[in-house]
């Protein structure tokens, strides 16, 4: 009887070891699963083609993350970006894509965010989740600096006007709020929009204003136009940063890193990406 209790008790602390060997074996491998998920790129989509936002530079400085080999992102998005990647614990990775292709690429796992000066809409929920605001902007109209809508006040001053903007954006969805407008068919990138207004194929141009103002700062001969209050265009003028659905952890994330940068530095931060942009932007 002895004996049995004794080899009962051998089983039982022999047990007890493979539990704990078992559950130290598995805070051990879920240690180096968190280790090797820390490592893995966050991988962020962006056009790199709508200064401030974001755009392509071959000169590198503490601002700017490589998309290849000689080229590399900057601008607002890729400060966010970075932060958030930090924020994380993960090093940032630019994907540069067409604007068309972002939310697919999202979908496809292709990438794991997007940060692009997106404004979180219905039709996008369908496809996707975003987190709160980044960055929260104010609806204008480029035009020519002495063209006939230079002192427009109000949208329907552009009655009769041919406006344009970025295809699939709501830069080109609100422009039917104007009566009598002529919608010229969007624009496959924000640059081609002001090509053709300084070619003179349409009058106006929607944009946000911190993409006006850059533009403005590097074409002297376009102006921007801003709406009286209850005048202007009736849309969200926020951004926001997209992720998979299914991707609740990392929302919830970056909607903890996001609620530590202040309004004002957001501001700064945009500021500062207006007057370092390139002149040809």
């Amino acid at each position: 009887m002895k004996k049995s209790i004794m080899v009962t008790c051998a089983a039982i602390a022999a047990a007890a070891m493979l539990s704990l060997n078992g559950s130290a074996l598995a805070d051990e491998a879920a240690t180096e699963a968190a280790s090797e998920a820390a490592g893995e790129p966050f991988r962020v989509g962006m056009e790199c083609n709508y200064a401030p936002f974001n755009w392509t530079t071959t000169e590198e400085d503490e601002f700017t993350q490589p998309i290849t080999g000689t080229d590399f992102a900057d601008g607002y998005d890729v400060v966010i970006a970075t932060r958030m990647a930090e924020a994380l614990g993960r090093p940032v990775q630019i994907v540069k894509l067409d604007w068309d292709n972002l939310i697919l690429s999202l979908k496809n796992d292709q990438i794991d965010a997007i940060i692009a000066g997106m404004t979180d809409t219905p039709e996008r929920e369908q496809e996707v989740a975003f987190t709160d605001p980044y960055y929260e902007s104010e609806e204008v109209v480029i035009v020519k600096k002495d063209g006939d809508y230079a002192d427009a006040t109000s949208i329907q001053d552009f009655s009769g006007a041919v406006v344009q903007g970025q295809m699939n954006t709501i830069y080109d969805t609100v422009i039917d709020q104007i009566d009598g407008v002529t919608h010229q068919p969007a624009a496959e990138t924000f640059p081609a929009a002001i090509q053709a207004l300084q070619a003179g194929a349409v009058d106006g141009v929607v944009s946000e204003l911190p993409v006006a103002n850059g533009v403005i700062a590097a074409n002297p001969d376009l102006s921007i136009v801003r709406f009286d209050e209850g005048k202007g265009f009736e849309a969200d003028t926020t951004v926001s940063i997209a992720v998979r659905k299914e991707d609740t952890d990392l929302k919830d994330a970056l909607n903890n890193a996001l609620s530590k940068i202040s309004t004002d530095e957001r501001n700064d931060l945009m500021q500062a990406a207006v007057e370092r942009q390139p002149a040809n932007e």
